[in-house]
C-alpha cells in the first residue's frame, strides 16, 4: 500500500498522503504504474457524461486536474531537445534550459490538439465504448512508463535511475499482470481496447530508442513524453478500431 500510496502521490493530484518510504517503496513497484492507469482512466473518463460539444474540453481538463502538468512538462522539455543540432550533451543541456522554444510549443500544440480532437471522437461513441477507451489508452499510458522503468537505462543519476536501477526486464510480469485485463474492456468495442493497450508500447520502445540514441538513456523527460504520447496513441489506435 505504501508503493500505491507513492505512486499515486506522484503520478497524479490526487491528494494522498506519502512519504519518503513510499516513494522508495514505489520506485521499486513498476506494478503501481498501470493501477494508477485504471484509476485515472476511471476518473477522466467522467468527461463523457458531459453535452456532446463540451466533451473535448472537458476532457482536457480532466486530465490537468488529475495529472497536473509534470507529463507534459516533461514533452515539452523533450521537443525542444529532439529539435536542437547537436550531440548529446548538447541536447541534455537543452533538457534542463527552463526557456520555451519552439520544439516545446509545437509538442505541445500536437498533444493539445490531439486530445481535444480525439474527445470529438470520443463524444460521437456510445457511452460505454467511450469509457472503456478511455480507461485502456491510460492503462496503456501507464504501462509504457512501467515498460521504460524494467527496461531502460538511465542517462544520468536522477529521477529515471531511482527506477531502473531498481528494476529489470523481468519485473514486467507485474505491470502486465495489473494491464493486461484491460483487454477485457474489448466486450465494449472489439479489438480497439487491445489496440489502446498496446499502441502506448510502441511509443515507450521508439522514445526509448531515440533516447538512447540522442541523450545517452532515458530521462524523467522521457517518462513524461511516454505518457502523453502513449495516452494519444491509445486513443486514437482505439478509435480507428471502433
Amino acid at each position: 500500500m505504501g508503493a500505491l500510496g507513492g505512486a499515486v502521490g506522484f503520478l497524479t493530484r490526487i491528494p494522498v498522503s506519502a512519504d519518503g518510504d513510499d516513494w522508495d517503496a514505489f520506485a521499486r513497484a513498476p506494478w503501481t504504474f498501470p493501477v494508477v492507469g485504471w484509476l485515472v482512466g476511471g476518473l477522466a473518463a467522467l468527461a463523457l457524461l458531459f453535452p456532446p460539444t463540451l466533451v473535448p474540453f472537458a476532457y482536457l481538463v480532466a486530465l490537468v486536474l488529475l495529472t497536473g502538468v509534470n507529463h507534459v512538462d516533461g514533452l515539452a522539455d523533450l521537443g525542444d531537445a529532439m529539435v536542437v543540432h547537436g550531440d548529446s550533451e548538447r541536447r541534455r543541456a537543452v533538457l534542463k534550459d527552463s526557456e520555451v522554444g519552439v520544439g516545446a510549443v509545437l509538442a505541445l500544440g500536437v498533444a493539445l490538439v490531439g486530445l481535444a480532437v480525439a474527445g470529438l471522437g470520443l463524444a460521437r461513441l456510445p457511452l460505454r465504448v467511450g469509457v472503456a477507451l478511455v480507461v485502456a489508452s491510460e492503462v496503456g499510458a501507464k504501462l509504457a512508463m512501467a515498460t521504460l522503468v524494467c527496461t531502460g537505462r538511465a542517462s544520468h543519476e536522477g529521477f529515471a535511475s531511482a527506477f531502473t536501477e531498481q528494476c529489470e526486464p523481468e519485473d514486467m510480469l507485474g505491470p502486465l499482470v495489473v494491464a493486461v485485463p484491460a483487454v477485457g474492456l474489448a466486450a465494449f468495442g472489439g479489438f480497439a481496447m487491445s489496440a489502446a493497450l498496446v499502441a502506448p508500447l510502441a511509443v515507450a520502445w521508439w522514445l526509448r530508442r531515440w533516447a538512447t540514441e540522442n541523450l545517452g538513456g532515458v530521462n524523467g523527460d522521457v517518462f513524461g513524453a511516454t505518457n502523453e504520447l502513449g495516452r494519444l496513441a491509445g486513443v486514437y489506435a482505439g478509435l480507428l478500431l471502433v
